[in-house]
Parts: structure tokens; sequence; C-alpha cells
């Protein structure tokens, strides 16, 4: 007998195993929504992986036909020197090309469109070949035609909107050309940033015939270089390290094919950051319901439980096959999680590429896999170890209680601090995984304080309905009392639905307001057109041309350089781990401008503005956010290239710019006599009188494009078009992958009326025996339902709205713009989800005959 009465002991992991297996073979039952929610987020997480993995891939593969070589050169007005070309031509084979906007009009001059231009020599392109939609070949294409014109190809999006054909002669600067071919695809078209205007390729030779290449004109030379042989990286890196020694203020940007595009990239990454923590939200949203089913199935199993403990099996041994168990249904949605995220990147991947004119790669990539997976098991754990511990101490005197309503108590210390282990690795993981950690922090921060506020939203409902006063409606007082009843749905429904909501809020608000910004807020402000490449020395004939043409237009002009940052307090800017958001600054020429005047569309933040008369040492005026990002403050000095010198200026003042006014301004503007001498053209924006009509704005973009051909016209309301389409197209992503956040909510939301189930399958039979009718039942279910959703959707709205407007307000500067139509769609989606799931499961427990359940009580 003694050996039955000695302390227990923990019996083997084997014995655990066969426990587990029995308890799998009755599938999943119970489980669904929880295996559902882990393969939502698993898949949102690793498709947008494996996507951006097979975009960063193609664009690396790519690298040498995208950059057009094995090392890229750009200098920005100005071609390699003699010297500097020499040297390149040494090293292998080059080729270079000039880019550049200007006017494309029809013959008549009826008809123009802002172009972009690409110049390139006989050797282009180094490599990858430029395919058109007619049997011609580039330098067919190109070469002079009989009568003298020159040849070019064109977009075919030019062709429509000048509403020409192949064959017609289009004018560009001062020279008239032929048509053609139409450009179907360019080896080298991703690298080439931005377009404002379609695409027009012609010789170096008819560039020099259009006249538009003047002192001062905004072209940018790119010089590629093709190394011979099969070049390996170290020796591309040789080079590029020899080219810098020997012209080390050149000031041109050097690229290399493995960093083709280092803005597209960065760009991709993180863009799909934010589409992984999206992702992830729903994955979090998703640990409600793993810890509603784990809740759920601890509650089932207390018979279970308390007969091992009746039978000597201590709690640690039985938290531990349902550990095991948790840990292999979480498997089986990871597995289901990542096969359909390899399908979302597999057959979606090729469609987002397309769109977006990038090359992907489409493969199994197991770093992106493997992070996919490693999210969904630390989720699983941080949000099932808490309801798991519970399991520990329950009493074998289980078997004999009441299961009506159990008994509630936290579980054990060691279980506490294993959930908290797991929450932090879960937020550690998803800050070292991050591009930006800092958004990491703040989103990681962010859905803490969600979840604490949630909480105590739900608990003070419960108080509230606790402290309700009498009502006369015997459905609403049940409804009350349910609400605030140990064990309810209150905490279960507002976690699962005031997350989802807050986000579907957030992004709402941020698109409306962006959206607002472009069509509404900034056209009012901002001016008819930006005139580029006006000459100085045409720049009082313009004036008067446009005042001519629109009396009472208001025109602004300012000098206009291209600069290169190169050092900031003297350290080289290749040396700067500047934000991943003011990167840009430092990567590409900047323009720049003097004056003796602060320009309007800003303020001093610090410092002092020069004299009119000032002669000392360069001084320079920097923009105050940029500024403060790299650690800058009056008294530094900076460096920049301009047209090939190097000059470094004292910062005097930094300024505050209101850049969505679209007024002129720039992050850099000098004092007078820093460019004293230097040839510029003039930068010249129009404001025309009442905003004007679209009859003036033809006339006078005619006029100027006849009076002066090699100057550049920008419609503002175009570009704003085109950026506005653009957004469009993010804004579609970023609901696509919120509507994943939501659809996980919606199954929590699914999951934790199921899992009271059970509950108001006593309370209905129980209410029914005592007299009560099935609509009377049915309405205080429905005044229960009709509440918790409120409750969501009221915390969705206000959440949602605040962190709309710190987006808004403190990242992107842009004044949000509150629109009820979101917040009624948030409160009506909350009220549709909670009554209509809940009157799903109300009218099925209904049906239910009264004598097998009293039986079972």
């Amino acid at each position: 007998m003694s050996a039955f009465v000695a302390a227990p002991t923990a019996p083997p992991f084997a014995a655990a195993l066969r426990f587990v297996r029995r308890e799998l073979r009755g599938g999943l039952s119970g489980f669904r929504i929880f295996v559902a929610c882990i393969a939502l987020g698993v898949a949102a997480i690793a498709g947008v992986g494996s996507v951006t993995r097979g975009i960063t891939e193609g664009i690396a593969r790519e690298g040498g036909t995208i950059l057009g070589g094995d090392l890229s050169f750009t200098l920005s007005q100005r071609m390699p020197s003699s010297a500097e070309a020499a040297f390149l031509d040494g090293q292998g084979r080059t080729s270079t090309i000039a880019s550049l906007r200007s006017m494309a009009r029809t013959g008549d001059g009826a008809t123009s469109a802002l172009v972009e231009i690409k110049a390139v020599d006989d050797a282009y392109p180094l490599s990858g070949t430029v395919a058109f939609e007619q049997p011609v070949r580039l330098a067919d294409a190109l070469a002079p035609r009989p009568d003298g014109r020159f040849g070019v190809a064109v977009d075919p999006l030019l062709l429509a909107r000048l509403d020409a054909a192949v064959g017609d002669a289009v004018t560009i600067g001062r020279a008239t050309m032929v048509v053609t071919a139409t450009v179907a695809a360019e080896p080298d078209k991703i690298g080439s940033g931005i377009d404002f205007g379609p695409r027009v390729m012609m010789s170096r030779a008819a560039l020099d015939a259009t006249g538009l290449v003047q002192p001062g004109s905004l072209v940018r030379w790119q010089t590629r270089l093709k190394l011979a042989g099969e070049p390996t990286d170290e020796r591309v890196a040789a080079v590029r390290t020899a080219v810098e020694a020997a012209f080390p203020e050149a000031g041109w940007r050097i690229a290399s094919r493995d960093d083709a595009s280092p803005g597209l990239k960065r760009n991709v990454e993180r863009f799909a950051e934010f589409l992984t923590l999206v992702g992830l939200t729903a994955l979090v949203v998703g640990g409600v319901g793993v810890t509603n089913a784990v809740k759920a199935f601890v509650d089932r199993k207390r018979d279970s439980i308390a007969a091992f403990k009746a039978l000597g099996a201590p709690g640690g041994f039985v938290v531990g096959i349902y550990l095991i168990e948790i840990q292999a249904i979480t498997a089986i949605g990871v597995a289901i999680g990542l096969a359909a995220g390899l399908l979302l990147a597999t057959f979606g991947g090729d469609v987002l590429a397309a769109a977006l004119d990038l090359p992907i790669e489409i493969g199994v990539y197991p770093s992106e896999l493997a992070l996919a997976a490693l999210y969904g098991v630390v989720t699983a754990l941080a949000f099932a170890l808490w309801a798991l511990g519970r399991a520990h101490d329950v009493p074998v005197a289980a078997l004999f209680r009441d299961r009506v309503a159990p008994e509630r108590r936290w579980p054990r210390w060691r279980y506490r601090l294993a959930t908290a282990a797991a929450v932090v690795a879960l937020a550690a993981l998803t800050i070292t995984a991050a591009y930006d950690r800092f958004v990491a922090t703040v989103f990681v921060a962010a859905i803490a304080v969600t979840f604490v506020l949630l909480a105590g939203v739900a608990h003070a409902v419960m108080a509230a309905a606790r402290r309700a006063p009498p009502v006369r409606s015997t459905g609403l007082r049940l409804a009350l009392r349910n609400i605030h009843r140990p064990g309810g749905l209150t905490l279960s429904v507002i976690l699962s639905l005031g997350l989802g909501l807050a986000l579907l809020v957030t992004l709402a608000l941020i698109d409306g307001s962006l959206r607002a910004q472009l069509t509404s807020t900034i056209p009012e402000k901002a001016p008819n057109f930006f005139f580029l490449d006006v000459q100085s020395t045409d720049a009082d004939g313009f004036a008067a041309l446009v005042e001519k043409t629109v009396p009472g237009t208001t025109l602004e002009r300012v000098p206009m350089l291209r600069g290169r940052l190169t050092a900031l307090k003297g350290v080289p800017v290749d040396k700067i781990d500047a934000p991943p958001d003011s990167r840009w600054a430092l990567d590409g020429e900047r323009g720049v401008t003097y004056a003796d005047t602060p320009p309007r569309g800003g303020a001093l933040a610090e410092g002092t503005w020069w004299a009119k008369d000032y002669s000392g040492p360069p001084l320079v005026s920097f923009e105050a956010e940029l500024a403060d990002r790299f650690g800058l403050k009056v008294g530094d000095d900076v460096t920049v290239n301009v047209l090939g010198r190097e000059l470094t200026a004292r910062i005097a003042n930094t300024r505050r710019v209101e850049w969505e006014s679209l007024a002129i301004n720039f992050v850099m503007v000098f004092s007078p006599n820093t460019f004293a001498g230097a040839p510029h053209s003039v930068l010249a924006t129009a404001a025309l009188p009442g905003g004007g009509s679209r009859e003036q704005e033809a006339g006078l973009m005619k006029a100027v494009v006849a009076a002066y051909p090699t100057a550049t016209v920008v419609r503002v309301k175009d570009v704003l078009s085109a950026v506005n389409d653009l957004v469009g197209d993010l804004v579609l992503a970023i609901r696509a992958a919120a509507s994943v956040a939501l659809v996980a909510s919606v199954l929590v939301l699914a999951g934790a009326l199921a899992s009271g189930h059970r509950q108001r399958i006593y309370d209905a039979v129980l209410l029914k025996t005592f007299g009560a009718t099935r609509a009377r039942v049915l309405a205080a279910f429905v005044a229960e339902y009709m509440l918790l959703g409120l409750a969501a959707a009221l915390f969705g709205i206000v959440a949602g709205t605040a962190a709309a407007y710190g987006v808004l307000e403190g990242i992107m500067k842009i004044p949000p713009v509150l629109d009820l139509s979101v917040a009624a769609l948030a409160a009506g989606s909350a009220l549709v989800l909670t009554v209509g799931f809940g009157l799903v499961g109300t009218w099925r427990i209904l049906g239910r005959k009264a004598a097998p359940v009293l039986r079972d009580l």
C-alpha cells in the first residue's frame, strides 16, 4: 500500500506524448478559430516577407541591367571632364547618357506635354536591350532622316496626349523631330527614378540640336562603366575606390551593380515593413482568439484535469500535456499559414511586380518563412500560457462542483513569468527584425497601450453595468447582468473587436486626410505652374510675357542650381548613419538657391538672416527638421558640391518650411556671394488670378513654350494627379493588409461568442424553464451584444482617431481631416458583427430542449 500513498512523481515524457496523441485523435474541435487566427497572421507575414525578398533579390539580380553597367557615375549640370572620361574609358566600355525634362509639342504648337528626355550615345545600352513595338533597331530609330530631322522613340502615352502617331513630327526645344518608334521596354528604366512625363529617347546629337543644354540647365549626366569579362564584386569595388581616389572632388554620385537602386530598395523594404506590422497586428488580434480558445479548452477539460489529479498526476504534468497539445495545434496553424503565404507570394508576387514595374525572383526563402513561423509560435505561447497555467491548480473537487460557474483564480507565478517572457520575446523579435526599429518600437508600445486601454474599457463597462440603476425592462436587466458577471463575454468581445476597429479607423482617416490634402487643401494654395530652365538672361522677358498673357498673374522666380551634400560638420556623408526617413537628403543632388531675404512659405527657427550686402565667408540657411535629424545647429559647417566645385558654408540660421504650400523653397538657401558669377537657370511659379481657368492655363503654356522652347512647364494639377494615383495604389495595398487584421477580429469575435456557447445554453434553458418566452430571451441577448458592440465601436473610433492624428500631425505634418462617415462605418460594423454573430449562436441555443440540459446540471 505504501507505493500508492507515496508522494507522486512526474510521469515520463513518453506518457505525456501518449495522452497528447489520444487527445488529438478527436480532431481540432474547439480549436478551429485558434488555427485560423494563427494561420491568417502567419500567412500575411510570410507572404509579405516572401514578396519583398523576391523583389529585392530581383533588383539585386538585375543590378547591372538596372544600373546600366557595373558602375555608374552621375553628375548634375556638367559632363565628365576629359580627364575623368579618359580615366573611366581606361577601365572598360563606357556609355554616357543625359536625362532632363522638357516640353514636346505638335508641329502647329497647339498641344504640348511635359516629357522625360533620355539622350543616349552609340554605346547605349551596355546591359540589357531596348525593345520597341515596331521591328526597328535602336540605332535606326534615333538616326537622322533623309531630310535632316532626327528620329525619336517615345512612350506610347505621349502619342495619346499629343493625339499623334508614329511618323508624325514633334518639336522639342528648338528642334523638330520625327517619331520613329514607340518604346516597349527600357532595361534601365527602374533606376531612372520617378517620371513626371512620358519618355522620349533621342541621340546625343539630337539633344545638341534642341538647344536645351545651357549653362545652369537641370541636366543629369550619367556615365555607365562595363568592366571587361565577368568582373568579381571585389574588382568592382576596387575600381570604385580607384576612381574616388583619382578624382576626390568630382562631385559625382557613384553607384555599383550590387546596390543599383538604393532608394528604391529602401522604399520597398520600408513599405513591406509597414505591411508586416499590419500583418503582425492581425496576429496579435488573433492572439486574443488563442486566449479564448485555450481558456474554453481548459474549462472543457476540468473533469479530465480533476481525474488526472485524482489519479496522482502533478499539476505540472497536466499543464505539460496540454502545452504540448497547444504547440501541436499551433504547428498546424503555422504550417497552413506558411503554405498560404507561399501561394500568395507565388501567384500575387508577379502581379504586384508587374504593377510596380519591378523585377522579382519568385522562390522559397527559408529566412522569411522561419521568421513568420517564429512570430506564430511566440504569439501562440504569449497568449496561451496564462490560460494554460490555470490548469495547474484545478482541484479534484471540480469533479463534483458546479460546472456552470467554475472557480476563477490567477495562475502560479511560474506561468505569469513565462507569459511575460513570451510577450517580451515577441516585442524583441518585432523590433530586432524591423527595418526601422524606431517605428517598430512605437508599434510595440502602441499595441501594449492599446491592450491596456482595451482591458480598462472592458472593466469600466463591467463596472458601469454593475452600478447601473435598476431598469424596468427584463431583457435589458438581464443584458446588464450578463455584461458584468464573472466569465462573461465583455473582455473577449471588446479586446477582439476594439483593436481591429481602431486599426480600420486609423487607416481610413489617414487615407482620407492624404486625399483631402492632395485634392483640395494643396490646390487652393498651390501655384498653377512651375517653370524650369528659364535662362537668367531671359528672366525679365519671361515675366513680361506671363503678365501680358494672363494679367494679374502672381509670378515668383528664384535662381536655381543643383548641388550635392558631401560633408556635414566635416564628416563625409557616406560615413554618416542618417535616419532612414532623412537619408534622401544625402543620397542625390538637391536644388539650391541664394537669396538676400528669407523665402516665403516658412519662418526662421533659430539664428538670424544675413545682411543684403553681406560679403564674408559663405553662409547657408538650413531646413530646421532636417537639421535636427542630422544633429546640425547654427554655427556648424556643411559642404556641398556645385558644378564640380566643393564649397563649405556655415549655418547662419534654420527655417521651418511649409512644404505643403508648394511655394518655391529649398533645403539650403545660400548667401548671394556664395555663387557670384556661377551660371544658373531660373525657377519660377505662376499663380493665375482667381485660380485661373483651363483656357487661361492652356494659353499661358502655349505662349511660354512658343517664346522659350527650352523652358520646361510643369502643370501642378497634373503632378498632383499622378501623386494621387500613386497614393491610391499604396492605400489599396494598405487596405488589403488592414482587411487581414479586420478578418482576424471577426474570427476572434466569432470564437469569443462560441466560447460562451455552453454558458448561454444553461442561461436560455433556465430562463425558459422559469417562464421566459423565446422572444424575451432573444431580446436580452441582443441588448447585451449591442451594448458590447457599441462599447467596442466607441473605443475603436476614439483610439483610431487619436492614432491617425498622431501619425498625421507628428510624422506626416498633414492637417487631419475628421470624416464622420468613417466613425459611422466603424460603429455600424461593430454592431452588425456582434449582433449578427450573437444572433446566429443564440437562435441555435433557443432551440435546445430543456430536459437533457437540466439532467446534466
